[in-house]
């Protein structure tokens, strides 16, 4: 299989959807992979080191898209890239479609196989192409927060870890998956007072085991969500539905429960967000504030530290690329896991929360694919 691997182009982005030895992994099983020229340059990963892996370098995206029979990335193809896909193409990446009409209605045209990382299963239930990419925007979450809780940012001027004489901030952090767990382990380690929000019982035990009277855990509600944000300074959004658009946890009118100059971060902002308020940024501008509450809502995150979460990344990618690589679409038949990750098929929408939040009939993958 010829295998393509672009440039990210999405703003400041930095990531690549192969590191060299992914490229040498693939080459050593019989495939040809292709790198556009400088894809990971910015993060240490330069041309000839790709070579040495075995890959062929090329000049332009155009020519990946137009020769490979799977491109692999990491972001959602911008509007430029689906326009390059075809049928029969496998595009294996984050899509994130639910909160993305824009990006489904192409992608449903191009007639490609597009796997999204952020809907592979695993054995234990998790979603194993999403772990390493939550737990890098789960502890981001905290030093994005925290810039952002400055004076100078717009923030209320409050030092996340207080001093000696002074009260730390108060973090509520909404869901406790992998972001959310992370973002309470990096707050605690500032110093902050802590409290988490979910709805599993389990998961609070777990967490209460685990953190004892360092970390405050609560069921979620509406009212305790009102009662906590008005001594709140930093709000974590970590809420998850797999696939789906993320529930609206805090509405526009709950704003005014938060002191001004608090900040939310809302780290569900891929599938939607979970703040009424939100709306996507990048890191060129990650802030904007309503209602004198400063938001940072960047999307690609963990491109804000591209050569850790590149790495982390492609070591959990790297297994399904090499399955998808020697069988093709039989992969998919012969690993439920690697199929739970199928979005779009030839035209049709093959994940049935995508369907039902964007009105697309569901047809499933395993039928779509023996069509």
């Amino acid at each position: 299989m010829l295998i393509g691997v672009p440039k990210e182009i999405k703003n400041h982005e930095y990531r690549i959807g192969l590191t060299p030895a992914g490229a040498r992994e693939l080459t050593a099983h019989g495939h040809q992979v292709m790198v556009q020229r400088d894809g990971g340059l910015s993060i240490g990963l330069t041309n000839e080191m790709y070579e040495k892996a075995g890959a062929t370098i090329v000049d332009s995206a155009a020519v990946i898209f137009a020769r490979a029979d799977m491109i692999i990335k990491v972001k959602e193809p911008q509007p430029v890239e689906c326009a390059m896909l075809r049928p029969g193409q496998i595009l294996y990446t984050y899509l994130h479609l639910a909160p993305d009409p824009d990006q489904t209605k192409a992608l449903v045209k191009s007639g490609a196989t597009c796997i999204a990382y952020e809907t592979v299963t695993d054995r234990k239930g998790g979603l194993p192409l999403l772990a390493p990419m939550s737990e890098v925007a789960g502890r981001m979450s905290i030093q994005a927060g925290a810039h952002a809780l400055e004076k100078a940012q717009g923030g209320s001027g409050v030092l996340l870890g207080g001093v000696p004489g002074v009260e730390p901030a108060e973090v509520l952090v909404i869901g406790g998956g992998v972001v959310g767990i992370n973002a309470a382990r990096m707050a605690m380690g500032m110093n902050a007072n802590v409290t988490i929000l979910d709805r599993s019982l389990d998961r609070l035990k777990y967490l209460d085991e685990l953190y004892g009277h360092q970390l405050n855990t609560i069921y979620s509600t509406r009212d305790a969500i009102e009662q906590l944000l008005p001594r709140t300074d930093l709000v974590i959004g970590a809420v998850l539905i797999p696939g789906a658009a993320a529930p609206k946890l805090v509405s526009r009118a709950q704003l005014a429960l938060l002191q001004p100059g608090s900040v939310l971060v809302d780290v569900a902002i891929d599938q939607g967000g979970c703040f009424e308020t939100s709306r996507a940024t990048t890191h060129q501008n990650p802030t904007y504030e309503v209602d004198g509450i400063v938001h940072y809502c960047v999307a690609n995150m963990p491109g804000g530290v591209a050569r850790t979460s590149t790495f982390a990344l492609t070591n959990a990618t790297l297994p399904f690329a090499v399955q998808l690589a020697n069988k093709g679409a039989q992969a998919m038949m012969d690993d439920q896991h690697l199929l739970n990750g199928l979005n779009v098929h030839a035209g049709k929408i093959t994940y049935e929360a995508v369907a039902k939040d964007l009105g697309y009939e569901y047809v499933p993958a395993a039928e779509a694919l023996a069509g």
